[in-house]
């Protein structure tokens, strides 16, 4: 038996908060049922280290996180369900929102509904907050009236979004981690520690041998100059992001990407997965394919995927199926292809193009841990091998102080 943190409401709407037992969340869930109470949520607590994964860094700022969305979409899409109006539902949810700033959010998307403002409408006037994708799902769902259904699709693919995302990046926090430490201490050497050996080797005016000349002269340009190597690291940092911001430069850098061995082939997938769950999510929930292909080029962040899929619609308008101009912009792997193929063969493109995106999902994370599993080795070979050689430099020369002259 373990303990579950629930939020629910009661059937006047208030909201209850507590701990219960249960063998797993679907015995707390029906146990708080029976009670006459509708689950919002039941989690388990956060663990003692601190480091749940329900811990992000947006939510450490207290701001808006696709994390603060995809639950509010959820307890929407459970209050709706559950035979909630609208307008009721965001009077509760204002009141479940922990966070000040989108509490505020959800208090004037409730005011604008109260107007006469459609649901969809009143998302719109957040665009910051709420995409265009969001906002169309949501317009889709109001005409097709499975708002609530939408909602729970929605919710969804937020959260299958974010948990790619927090993979990725939990994945290579330790990596970075080992390069910030492993350039301190190397930066440290350099410019504190080898000065002083650099001081000793002076006074006694003997020939040093060659890898401590070596390091020596790299020790004094870093102490030396290290203003000039800050400055010029700085200046081709901002002319890079400069070239970035064209659109040339941005095409340019997203096509090397692309095309960079392991990696290229890890981000493509990345795109791909993302491409394939928006498209699918959208036309689901009853979007336009053409609508639904501005959406994903829009949402786009790689511009060699954007362009594609640019060329594919204009495929589309001219009445071909979406698998031709795709294959055509040779920016899609074949896999994904012939998938999306079969799906417009059979007449379930959408549930196909989510399975896409799953399968490339597990793809990234088993080549996401390969590629960690091998890079943290390497890593700490190369360190090692840095460390080293600036001792075996310094060791040479004290060596050669202490030899005798035959």
């Amino acid at each position: 038996m373990s303990e579950f943190l629930y939020r629910a409401t009661d059937r006047s709407g208030n909201i209850v908060e507590g701990a219960m037992e249960g063998r797993d969340e679907r015995a707390v869930i029906d146990r708080l049922q029976e009670l006459g109470y509708l689950p919002l949520s039941v989690d388990l607590p956060q663990s003692t280290n601190g480091l749940s994964r329900e811990i992000s860094l947006n939510a450490l700022l207290r701001r808006t996180s696709q994390k603060d969305i995809a639950t509010f979409t959820h307890e929407l899409s459970v209050l709706l369900n559950a035979g909630f109006p609208l307008e009721r539902g965001l009077t509760t949810l204002t009141d479940l929102s922990e966070k000040a700033p989108f509490r505020k959010i959800v208090q004037d998307l409730l005011e604008e509904l109260r107007s006469g403002t459609s649901f969809s409408d009143c998302l719109a006037r957040h665009p910051r907050v709420f995409s265009r994708l969001y906002v169309n799902m949501v317009r889709a769902g109001e005409v097709g009236g499975i708002l609530d259904l939408v909602l729970e699709r929605l919710a969804g693919f937020l959260e299958d979004t974010q948990e790619l995302k927090e993979y990725v990046a939990s994945s290579l926090l330790y990596p970075v981690l080992l390069t910030a430490v492993g350039g301190g201490a190397v930066t440290l050497l350099l410019t504190l520690v080898i000065p002083k050996f650099a001081q000793i080797f002076a006074d006694q005016g003997q020939a040093l041998p060659l890898p401590t000349l070596i390091m020596l002269a790299i020790s004094g340009a870093v102490s030396g100059y290290w203003w000039a190597i800050l400055g010029a690291l700085v200046v081709g940092a901002l002319a890079f992001r400069g070239y970035v911001r064209t659109a040339a430069g941005r095409f340019a850098v997203d096509r090397l990407l692309l095309r960079l061995p392991v990696l290229g082939t890890l981000i493509g997938k990345i795109q791909v997965a993302r491409f394939a769950r928006t498209l699918g999510t959208l036309i689901r929930n009853g979007v336009p394919l053409l609508q639904a292909l501005t959406i994903v080029q829009e949402a786009s962040t790689n511009s060699v995927l954007r362009a594609a899929i640019g060329e594919a619609r204009t495929g589309v308008e001219k009445g071909a199926t979406l698998s031709t101009p795709l294959r055509q912009t040779g920016a899609f792997p074949s896999l994904f292809l012939h998938m999306l193929a079969v799906g417009e063969e059979t007449g379930s493109m959408e549930s196909m193009l989510i399975k896409v995106a799953e399968t490339y999902d597990r793809q990234v994370k088993s080549s996401l841990k390969s590629l960690i599993a091998l890079i943290e080795p390497m890593m700490i070979l190369v360190m090692g091998g840095i460390v080293g050689f600036i001792v075996l430099s310094m060791l040479m020369a004290i060596f050669s102080l202490n030899e005798l002259p035959l």
